[in-house]
């Protein structure tokens, strides 16, 4: 790899001298405390308890035992990898519709990711799906609420007790989003979510995990919080696992708070204009929205997002979505990226070399990486298109411009 290579950007940076007709998350709505909180923490010279204000907040807005915060998504996920404490070539099965930050924990913690592919016409994995990737070194599965579609988790659950399994949630899409009634992130053992800027929840950035079990959420600030160290008398302090310093920032907690604040009637509107622009595009031939299944009661959509019917159109999904960004309707492009088989070369590399913990031991067997994996979600994202600018400011007639201008690119395009 050279030198300079166009490094990935995130935030507003990333949709920074975006067009079109539509809203777009950024300014971010902030909620009216946030200046309050982080004038407590410069009034407190830095001892506020800001962060711990979060947790209880956030905890009890879920319904859960506890809640640790995080710097980020990411680091959420990878401080409950690395409390699992699994071994060296242990298998997770994960979705393959999601991105790095899902899976870099257990990459560092030298698991083995094991993508199971999407149910058909869908995003997301299922029971279905992941029955045939299940081996004797399976240890968990981790669940993905693509674009905020909850995964059908009871069958999942149901899955993993006969096999002795853990589930647990990457709800980083998803906040405030419900299954039958429940709460996104409170339908296995933990959960991790994102407050980063372009998120529901949009803080500076952030993130934390939830859990209800006691033991675990001890062991995930040990780790996480603390860096695996712990006090000896007459010593002072040493370090009993490797651990991170992944707490929450005294000033996006700050930030956080005061989004929580705000965030039930965010998740509201969005779920109301993402039903409507849903059964909009659905008018249209040769569009099919992504499904929101009837068991999910509260959509907390982050992307919306439709597919195409190759057989309806003489463009591409490409062409397709270029001409409706131009037309107007910001940000909309394809996501073949999200295909994680496919976009971690790394990890194919690994794979292929036999390089630990691909190697034997402590892998069983071989492994092998690419979108052929999982033709399911590879046929799937060659015909999607979203845009991940679909925020809490859509009103009716936002929806009814994206349909339109939906509509009018479908009939320019028409066979």
């Amino acid at each position: 790899m050279s030198d300079r290579v166009e490094r990935a950007k995130y935030g507003a940076a990333a949709v920074a001298g975006l067009k079109g007709s539509l809203p777009n998350p950024y300014p971010r709505t902030i909620g009216p405390n946030a200046l309050k909180y982080l004038q407590e923490v410069l009034e407190s010279g830095l001892t506020s308890n800001i962060m711990m204000r979060f947790e209880q907040a956030f905890a009890k807005e879920m319904g859960v035992r506890h809640c640790i915060a995080t710097p980020g998504c990411t680091p959420a996920l990878a401080t409950l990898a690395s409390a699992f404490a699994f071994e060296p070539g242990d298998e997770i099965i994960v979705s393959p519709v999601t991105d790095y930050g899902t899976v870099q924990g257990l990459i560092r913690e030298n698991y083995i990711p094991v993508f199971a592919d999407t149910a058909p016409g869908t995003i997301n994995l299922s029971a279905e799906t992941i029955a045939p990737c299940l081996t004797d070194r399976t240890r968990a599965i981790l669940t993905v609420h693509k674009t905020g579609l909850v995964c059908d988790m009871d069958p999942i659950n149901d899955l993993a007790k006969k096999r002795g399994l853990i589930v647990y949630e990457d709800v980083c899409q998803a906040v405030f989003s419900e299954y039958k009634g429940r709460l996104a992130g409170t339908l296995g053992l933990a959960a991790g979510f994102s407050f980063d800027s372009e998120k529901t929840m949009g803080s500076d950035v952030g993130g934390c995990v939830v859990t209800n079990d006691d033991q675990l959420a001890e062991r995930i600030r040990f780790i996480g919080h603390s860096r695996g160290g712990q006090m000896q008398p007459n010593f002072g302090r040493i370090h009993a696992v490797p651990g991170y310093a992944h707490r929450m920032p005294s000033c996006t907690a700050a930030i956080s708070l005061a989004q929580l604040e705000i965030i039930r009637p965010n998740v509201a509107q969005r779920d109301r204009m993402i039903r409507l622009l849903a059964d909009l595009l659905a008018e249209i031939p040769g569009i099919t929205p992504l499904p929101i299944p009837d068991y999910q009661t509260v959509y907390s959509c982050w992307m919306a997002g439709f597919s195409i019917d190759p057989a309806a159109f003489r463009c591409s999904a490409d062409e397709f979505a270029a001409q409706a960004a131009k037309a107007g309707l910001t940000g909309a492009g394809t996501g073949r990226y999200y295909l994680m088989p496919a976009a971690l070369p790394f990890l194919q590399d690994r794979a292929q070399n036999r390089v630990y913990p691909y190697s034997t031991p402590p892998a069983s067997r071989t492994y092998a990486y690419s979108a052929e994996t999982c033709p399911t979600a590879k046929a799937f994202l060659e015909t999607f298109i979203r845009w991940s600018t679909f925020c809490e400011k859509y009103e009716p007639e936002h929806c009814a411009l994206a349909a339109q201008i939906v509509r009018q690119v479908a009939d320019a395009n028409r066979i």
